[in-house]
């Protein structure tokens, strides 16, 4: 069946749909292009075979296309919303005028996300043209907001029954160019600690012992939230983690990686603390980090004492942790060391895990190496945050992630891009999930 779905794709101008695809703006955060967006992703669904219907969701729409087949309830989760463009001046070829060179398409969400679930959208026609129907009962959800934050993703999700399994393809395959299975992503909360002084900034002679200031209390409240060997000291901030299992432990060491490399590439001679941990398993484990500390001086640095000072930070969550329960953690340390601070929340997304051990994870892995002739890498979790909880966690199910562009893709920025080899195997492999996962029942 491989090699019937391999003919068919090559039989057909499959880059020309992409490039229609590209062509039609859906910046979420802007508004620009959305509802001409939502209507020609509706006839994507409908062109594969799907009944097709926008989901009000109290923001941009979410776009579910549903089918019936013998095999378990198989949810595909993509997005079509992409970010803005950003400085047009960066970028080769306009970025939603889709442009190849040297067998790639370039264009704003041609990696993300618009190439990768219009791969699986045409696995699913390409099965149903050549075998008469679906191998599997299939929903498809489509995303209007995980550029932003997927808000209102759960309103959605509620109103397409629970299915067996999640398959989702978002995001780079492995840096070394392998093809990968990912099992989870780690959660975020966002915050920002503020400190205040005196109520204007004042001379640093003429106040300096006197004054107090508020860079001093926020360096000091900091230095009570980690310690030196890298151990997060908040009470509460760690204590629902689970342990990682066996399973977990042993794909994370099959992962490769040249950490000598990868230092000098962004030129550090060494990794955070501790120094026990392996290079992936840092990825699998929660962080405390401070992305900008700052004191509001217009940035002229006068010999003044600030009368705030800002700390922007983010904790990355994994498995058993939650924002609310880091969140409340965050702020009873802050009240206990420091009652001045005010502690801001910002965005957050809860972690998503699914062990190696579910009985689905072998077959797609099968399926992958079935199509590509090597085996793909098995990732327990991403470094990163998805919206993949709302799927996981509201569903209570197994989330799989396959990702289908490369790793140069340059998401979010100039000169987006997706291997358009890579497209046409991963409409392949989308398939031949499909029909592994019905074998599988």
């Amino acid at each position: 069946m491989i090699k019937q779905l391999q003919e068919w794709v090559e039989a057909r101008d499959l880059d020309g749909e992409l490039a229609d695809w590209i062509s039609r703006p859906s910046v979420s955060r802007t508004g620009e292009g959305m509802a001409e967006a939502a209507a020609h992703g509706l006839r994507l669904l409908r062109a594969s075979g799907l009944e097709a219907r926008e989901v009000d969701t109290g923001g941009w729409p979410a776009l579910v296309g549903t089918a019936d087949g013998p095999g378990p309830h198989v949810l595909i989760y993509g997005h079509y919303d992409v970010q803005p463009a950003g400085p047009l001046e960066l970028w080769t070829s306009p970025p939603f005028v889709p442009s190849i060179r040297d067998g790639r398409m370039y264009g704003r969400g041609t990696g993300d996300n618009k190439g990768q679930h219009l791969a699986q959208l045409l696995g699913l026609r390409a099965l149903r043209e050549l075998t008469g129907g679906f191998p599997c009962r299939v929903t498809v959800l489509l995303d209007g907001e995980e550029e932003i934050g997927s808000p209102n993703l759960a309103a959605a999700v509620r109103q397409v029954g629970r299915p067996d399994l999640v398959i989702w393809s978002d995001g780079p395959v492995h840096d070394s160019g392998r093809a990968s299975v990912v099992l989870g992503v780690r959660g975020i909360l966002m915050f920002e600690l503020r400190a205040r002084g005196a109520n204007r900034p004042l001379h640093s002679g003429n106040w300096g012992g006197i004054a107090p200031n508020p860079a001093w209390t926020l360096v000091q409240l900091l230095a009570t939230m980690r310690a030196a060997d890298g151990t997060v000291t908040v009470p509460g901030f760690a204590d629902p983690v689970a342990p990682l299992t066996g399973g977990q432990l042993a794909a994370l060491a099959d992962l490769p990686v040249d950490v000598a490399a990868t230092l000098r590439e962004i030129g550090a001679t060494g990794m955070e603390p501790p120094a026990a941990l392996g290079f992936h398993e840092r990825l699998a484990r929660p962080t405390l980090t401070v992305n900008s500390l700052s004191c509001e001086d217009s940035g002229d640095h006068r010999a003044v004492i600030p009368d705030v000072a800002v700390a922007r930070c983010e904790a990355r969550l994994v498995g058993g942790q939650s924002p609310e329960q880091v969140a409340d953690a965050i702020r009873r340390h802050v009240a206990a060391h420091a009652p001045g601070v005010e502690f801001v929340p910002g965005a957050a997304m809860a972690p998503s895990t699914t062990l190696p051990e579910t009985p689905y994870t072998a077959t797609i892995l099968q399926a992958v190496e079935d199509v590509l002739g090597q085996r793909p890498l098995l990732v327990p979790s991403l470094g990163g945050s998805l919206p993949m909880a709302v799927l996981s966690d509201v569903l209570s199910c197994p989330c799989y992630g396959v990702p289908l562009a490369n790793a140069d893709e340059a998401n979010h920025a100039p000169d987006e891009n997706l291997d358009l080899g890579r497209f046409r195997r991963g409409i392949v492999a989308a398939a031949t999930i499909q029909l592994a996962l019905a074998a599988h029942s």
